[in-house]
């Protein structure tokens, strides 16, 4: 049953069925055949009761900060900043934008606002200084992805919800895997632009005294992460909480930089309004559905069937990795998370696992579906961005190398389970 609740779920979003309705009609049917639509009579109650928990407050409220940074300017003079800094590298802005990313990540906590925002900022100097367009695209993409990975991450919030891990233990986990990935993307454009000197572009040249100024820039976005995140650790507020303050925080440097007026806030509640819809659906039709398998078995079914074929841990693990970065190439991250860790959750910690260092491997394998064709989302964001067109496989291309730094990065998880387990129990 499990087997064809993914055949049948891949096969209705491959031929364009939208996630929600694909897991709503899952559902509904697993119902109807194994409980004569019992369930589905209660589903508004369910729905109901599951849509109250007050840390789902914390998704849009993420989503709002991201949406009033990139309008109020403060993205792009955040990406300037960085590249007076880091650009002395092989390879140039490539790593501003990973840094860029990464800053923004800390603050957003969304991946495709990530790269869709630094995307834009960053397009135009490929021409100007003649990069490689594919590697450039490439880091851009790459780079997006860490929004789900350094706090605070939509992503995480939801996995804590539906798996009942703590979310400050999974943001203070995902810090030493984030910095850590971050290195290995600007190692590997170093590695490229060293080996094809002409990828690397023309430096930008700037002084000691311009990287002084350009700090300015910088304040702005790490105030913004220490109230957020600070707040969460400091015991003054919870993960939701964190998310109102972190709003209220970027309304004033909003205020600050003289761009908040009636228009762009207008804009920056209806891009939340949207975002949050569709996300809010998915998350709820996918709570439905894992209730339902849950209800009629096929939860404990797979654990027993997994079970009964006597891999050791590790071997099972592996399994799972393949398993989902083969997934992750025809699902959405959100869809992939929500209609796979509830089933495949128990037998994790059967096998004895860290819930906390589970979900930073499941979120860097998410990473991974981000860039991997031929649903990667951030490929299409930022091949969107193009103002001159080109091929989508340029970006596919240009990606591929920071691919393999993702299952680099889950190799070194699997073998240093500390890596992400550290920090949390140096606080915990």
């Amino acid at each position: 049953m499990a087997a064809w609740t993914l055949v049948a779920t891949l096969g209705l979003v491959l031929v364009a069925v939208p996630v929600a309705a694909v897991l709503g009609l899952l559902s509904m049917g697993l119902d109807e055949i194994y409980m004569g639509g019992r369930l589905s009579r209660a589903m508004g109650e369910f729905v109901w009761d599951k849509q109250k928990e007050f840390i789902l407050v914390a998704i849009p409220m993420f989503i709002l900060l991201g949406e009033i940074m990139l309008r109020a300017g403060i993205a792009r003079r955040m990406y300037n900043a960085v590249a007076q800094w880091l650009s002395w590298l092989p390879g140039g802005l490539m790593h501003a934008n990973i840094g860029s990313c990464a800053i923004f990540a800390a603050s957003s906590g969304s991946s495709v606002a990530t790269a869709a925002t630094i995307g834009t900022v960053a397009y135009p100097e490929i021409e100007k200084r003649k990069y490689h367009e594919g590697l450039f695209l490439g880091s851009l993409a790459a780079g997006g992805t860490l929004g789900i990975l350094i706090p605070p991450s939509i992503n995480l919030i939801i996995y804590g919800l539906i798996t009942d891990t703590s979310v400050p233990e999974l943001y203070m986990a995902g810090f030493v895997p984030g910095l850590i990935l971050s290195s290995l993307f600007i190692l590997i454009i170093v590695a490229a632009c060293v080996s094809r000197p002409a990828w690397a572009g023309a430096k930008p040249r700037t002084s000691w005294s311009e990287r002084l100024r350009a700090l300015q820039d910088l304040l702005p976005p790490i105030f913004l992460f220490a109230a957020v995140v600070g707040s969460i650790y400091a015991g003054i507020a919870t993960p939701t909480e964190a998310a109102s303050i972190g709003v209220v925080f970027a309304l004033l440097l909003a205020a600050w930089t003289r761009s908040l007026n009636l228009r762009m806030l207008r804009e920056a509640f209806e891009g939340t309004m949207r975002t949050t819809a569709v996300i809010m659906l998915i998350i709820l039709a996918a709570v439905f559905l894992n209730f339902v398998l849950g209800f009629i078995g096929v939860t404990q079914a797979l654990i027993n069937f997994i079970g009964e074929l006597g891999w050791t841990p590790l071997q099972t693990m592996i399994v799972l990795v393949v398993f989902y970065l083969i997934l992750g190439m025809f699902m959405e991250t959100l869809s992939m998370l929500l209609t796979t860790v509830p089933v495949v959750f128990p037998l994790i910690v059967q096998l004895g696992y860290d819930p906390v260092w589970f979900g930073i491997l499941i979120t860097v394998l998410m990473e991974t579906a981000l860039i991997t064709p031929p649903i990667g989302v951030n490929l299409y964001v930022v091949h969107g961005i193009r103002l001159r067109g080109g091929k989508f496989n340029d970006v596919a291309w240009g990606a591929l190398p920071f691919v393999l730094m993702m299952i680099a990065m889950v190799a070194l998880l699997l073998a240093f389970p500390q890596l992400a387990l550290w920090l949390p129990e140096q606080i915990y």
